[in-house]
């Protein structure tokens, strides 16, 4: 997401869904900067467009993407639109073994698809070998730049002034909250309500773990499902995470990190942490028994929260809302990008798939199905976003475009260095674990992930 974003498929409970968003949250925003946009180069071809003319020939293009991004709905009716033009698609369940799918395809050389979906937390890494992306510039990429919120641009514009990905979702947080569980507990239930219980716009990650131990004393129940997600929220809200702006590791002696984990730890040694196991939740039962009473959301969240408690047996009568509130201000967790990679024996006819897959109408469709909220200005402001759907209902009528535009004000893109999601996973998840199961204290756990930095990362 960023960058330990994962997005869950999750069989029939996604199934209702028909797509969703993964996370989910640069990965070069800065990398980007310095090299700005090569405007010296002019676009080789016609403007991408929604409307590309069929092709003359049958044509197969193949697409890989992960979780639920909320585009699985679309290819048949690109298919329908467009004659002689048929998509393969291959979706994996996480971004963590896409990354990984990537990686082993990419070292091979082939077996890479026409369009290839990358995640924000994975995104330095593309840049490290971006000369083996279609510049997107070459089929009308300059043209279209507007259409986005310029950090996602520049996010995938390499230090060359290429652009090789078109952007899917951005990753604005709120929090997701069981307005019955607070009320039982003598709370504030509703979202208004909720969202002052935690301070409003001044909520920081103190007061969400005071009222979090306010929430354990009266119930003797957790407060949030597990650290990890929790932790990676902390992470993205900070100028700087695992990594400088200008790519140094930036982890060891980083008195933020440090004390927003010895906060994380506290919480977790006070039974604030359900220590569920990430990206599984029973088969959503834990959305229901009141296992927690909040969880970190961002937009496309949103989808794996309906899409648990409806595997759990579960429906809009369950008591999750969705508010306009985040501990600390402004958070993004996770994004993605439509590449091409220079594999591709069709790039025209694949750039033309990202354009139409990224554009208004259909980062409309995306968020109805999946709350995977769009990157495109006008998508934002579409009333298919800002108005009902399937998600509004299920959260309680909760304005949920309304809340994550305004969730999305002051975000800034964070640079995501190579190993990013390999910190987030790898090093920091064994010592999230520990915490949340109490056999290791804040410091001890810090320490463990210390040493696993220089083994994993160096």
């Amino acid at each position: 997401m960023t960058t330990f974003r994962r997005r869950s498929a999750i069989g029939a409970a996604f199934a209702s869904l028909a797509l969703l968003a993964t996370a989910c949250s640069p990965t070069a925003t800065d990398a980007a900067s310095p090299g700005a946009t090569d405007t010296t180069k002019p676009a080789t071809s016609k403007p991408a467009t929604s409307e590309p003319a069929a092709p003359a020939e049958n044509i197969e293009l193949t697409i890989t993407t992960f979780g639920t991004m909320g585009l699985d709905g679309l290819y048949k009716e690109y298919e329908q639109a467009h004659p002689g033009i048929t998509i393969k698609a291959t979706n994996i369940d996480t971004g963590g073994n896409a990354l990984t799918d990537w990686q082993t395809k990419q070292a091979a050389g082939a077996g890479l698809p026409d369009v290839q979906a990358v995640e924000e937390g994975w995104l330095s890494k593309v840049m490290s070998v971006s000369d083996s992306f279609t510049d997107l510039r070459d089929y009308g990429a300059s043209d279209i730049a507007s259409r986005w919120v310029p950090w996602k641009v520049a996010q995938a514009t390499d230090q060359k002034g290429r652009i090789i990905g078109y952007g899917t979702d951005i990753g604005p947080q709120g929090i997701c909250f069981n307005g019955k569980s607070l009320k039982a507990a003598g709370m504030p239930g509703d979202r208004d309500g909720f969202a002052q219980l935690l301070g409003g716009k001044d909520a920081t990650w103190q007061k969400f773990f005071d009222v979090g131990k306010q929430y354990r004393d009266k119930t003797g129940k957790a407060w949030y499902d597990q650290s990890g997600f929790v932790w990676n929220s902390m992470v993205n809200q900070l100028d700087e995470g695992y990594y400088t702006k200008d790519g140094k590791l930036n982890v060891k002696d980083n008195a933020q990190l440090k004390e927003r984990w010895t906060m994380l730890a506290d919480a977790a040694k006070a039974g604030l942490s359900s220590n569920q196991t990430q990206w599984d939740w029973g088969g959503g039962k834990a959305f229901l028994d009141d296992s927690f009473a909040t969880f970190v959301c961002p937009g496309w969240m949103l989808g794996v929260v309906k899409g648990q408690v409806e595997a759990g047996g579960g429906d809009a009568t369950s008591g999750w809302d969705f508010a306009d509130v985040y501990p600390g201000g402004a958070a993004n967790w996770g994004g993605s990008f439509l590449t091409v990679p220079t594999t591709s024996k069709h790039p025209k006819e694949a750039a033309e798939l990202a354009a139409w897959l990224t554009d208004a109408k259909q980062e409309v469709a995306s968020f109805q199905a999946a709350g995977a909220f769009p990157s495109v200005v006008a998508a934002q402001q579409d009333p298919g976003v800002t108005g009902p759907s399937d998600l509004t209902k299920f959260f309680n009528n909760a304005p949920v475009g309304e809340i994550l535009a305004k969730r999305a004000e002051g975000v800034k893109a964070q640079f995501k260095g190579p190993d990013d999601s390999v910190i987030q996973e790898q090093v920091f998840g064994p010592s999230v674990q520990a915490i949340d199961s109490g056999k290791a204290d804040g410091q001890k756990a810090w320490d463990d992930a210390m040493k696993l930095l220089d083994t994993v990362v160096g």
